[in-house]
């Protein structure tokens, strides 16, 4: 069996799609011949990011070094762009090693929604992080031409799924007078959030997650349900006694919470923008529009199985493979004649596993 390794800035306990996704795929990576190795925050010393606490990032990466070489992988992906992908990029572009890389969020954006960064250099900075990727995987078609139009390349599409056992239809509670509309996912500026929350339509509005927006949201949305977050079955029954999924963010790459909440039936109202529109089908899984309180009246009269059986076309097994398809043999042996050679020709030239002259 090959070994797959994969380089993560994002992963537990973090609870987000980034998470989620990698998670999914790699469960599925065995069966397609390759076993799993991950670099991850949790093997290094870290430190929480401003505002997000439950986020926390390597302190000390220069250590990847050492975790590389043990692993001996046969492929390597870099999933994020944060400290622990900076220093992979930097260590394999070093070594002469290739790889792949995954784009899985907004990140010029978010930037942009938190700072006033322009996001023409998030974007300069996307394009510098990937260019030396033989390979980077988007989400959707949508996606990937947004991504092109600010000139990444080697883009290939990747897809999202959803676990179709455990995002189930379970009985529902029709005995009331007003429709639930719900929302999971961070609470946070990015997310847009307000704009569901502020919406003038009759039903009883639930959030289900948490983030540093919620508390100044929740004084100023007292009559919306805060429910924090919710996993396993308490999640899937929100998710099912739910009659619309309303996902106001304009800056999601896809949003997988989306899918989860069709495989339990319930229909999505969103803004038609990336992520959305690769998902939702007007009149058959919701309703997409620039109005958004007009989506979620029309996504009321959607056919739950309709909903569902969307969801059940969307596999996290071909996600996986479409991955698998994707990656890019190491020739280790090649690797270190380059190195040696590289090495002789600078007589002076650091070991391989040393890190710039600051890195301690």
């Amino acid at each position: 069996m090959k070994k797959a390794l994969f380089i993560t800035d994002a992963w537990l306990p973090q609870t987000n799609g980034v998470v989620t996704t990698l998670q999914s795929v790699m469960a599925h990576l065995p069966a397609l011949g390759y076993e799993v190795d991950i670099i991850h925050p949790g093997l290094f010393d870290t430190l929480a990011l401003p505002s997000y606490p439950e986020i926390r990032v390597a302190r000390n990466p220069w250590r990847m070094a050492r975790m590389i070489l043990d692993s001996a992988p046969d492929t390597i992906h870099i999933a994020t762009e944060g400290p622990l992908g900076l220093w992979a990029r930097w260590l394999l572009g070093r070594w002469l090693v290739p790889y792949t890389t995954s784009l899985h969020t907004k990140f010029p954006e978010y930037v942009q929604q938190r700072t006033g960064l322009p996001l023409s250099v998030g974007y300069r900075y996307l394009r510098w992080f990937h260019r030396p990727a033989l390979q980077t995987l988007c989400t959707t078609q949508s996606h990937r031409a947004e991504l092109a139009q600010w000139g990444l390349v080697d883009l290939v599409v990747w897809g999202r799924g959803v676990d179709t056992e455990r995002f189930r239809p379970v009985a529902r509670d029709v005995r009331r007078d007003r429709p639930r509309l719900l929302y999971v996912g961070r609470v946070s500026v990015e997310k847009n959030i307000e704009a569901f929350l502020a919406l003038d339509v009759p039903g009883d509005k639930i959030v289900v997650g948490d983030g540093p927006a919620r508390q100044a949201l929740e004084r100023r949305y007292p009559q919306a349900q805060w429910l924090g977050y919710r996993h396993g079955s308490a999640l899937v029954a929100e998710y099912a006694q739910a009659d619309v999924f309303v996902f106001p963010s304009l800056t999601d790459t896809f949003g997988l919470v989306m899918l989860e909440a069709l495989a339990c039936g319930t229909p999505v109202a969103a803004y038609p923008v990336t992520g959305p529109k690769d998902i939702v089908q007007p009149g058959v899984t919701g309703c997409l529009s620039e109005d958004l309180g007009h989506a979620v009246r029309e996504a009321l009269a959607v056919d739950r199985a309709r909903c569902r059986a969307y969801a059940e076309t969307q596999s996290w097994r071909g996600i996986a493979e479409r991955m698998a398809d994707s990656f890019v043999a190491i020739d280790w042996r090649r690797v270190a004649r380059r190195l040696r050679l590289r090495m002789d020709r600078t007589p002076f030239a650091a070991s391989p596993l040393d890190g710039p002259p600051h890195s301690g």
